[in-house]
């Protein structure tokens, strides 16, 4: 393995070597390599910003829980779960990896999670923008003191804001996304 590689969860290696072989990148350690490093400076950037942003890391949301959450997937992809709002929640998915097989964003008013947002395991859907995700890294969760119109604003700026450290990533890489 690598400088990067290495200092990536070994559960994620495998994923790490599949997004490869997706990426339309030559199937090659280094090119896992970038991959892992760019991963590694994803999951710092969600770190980061949730953190500056007063998001809450979890292990898990309950799909009953009205918060909204902003989760990472093990691919480098966001997952935007609004507040519950008249039975349903605002989702959105952004795949800011550098596969070519997933849709590159997808958003759905009145979504409804189909299960729990545990790590490890991916987000699904019952009526939501994908079925389901790829596992999840990450959960950061609004405030229960914060407004359905704040908990909504507060992920939709992450989300902005991760968007963009993920996209400049993976240009800082010289990866044509």
């Amino acid at each position: 393995m690598g400088e990067y590689l290495d200092q990536v969860p070994p559960e994620i290696h495998d994923h790490i070597r599949q997004i490869t072989k997706t990426s339309g990148l030559p199937d090659t350690e280094d090119s896992a390599e970038m991959i892992a490093q760019g991963w590694l400076e994803k999951r710092r950037a969600f770190e980061k910003i949730t953190a500056r942003m007063n998001l809450e890391e979890v292990d898990y949301l309950d799909k009953g829980d009205e918060r909204g959450c902003l989760a990472m997937t093990w691919s480098g992809s966001l997952v935007n779960i609004g507040p519950i709002r008249e039975g349903g929640r605002l989702a959105q998915y952004a795949s800011i990896g550098l596969r070519k097989d997933v849709p590159g964003a997808a958003t759905r008013p009145s979504s409804q999670l189909g299960e729990d947002v545990r790590l490890g395991a991916p987000v699904r859907f019952a009526v939501g923008p994908i079925a389901s995700s790829s596992p999840i890294l990450k959960i950061a969760v609004t405030s229960e003191e914060m407004d359905l119109e704040e908990q909504e604003r507060l992920i939709t700026k992450a989300t902005e804001v991760l968007t963009r450290e993920f996209v400049k990533t993976n240009e800082d890489l010289d990866v044509d996304t």
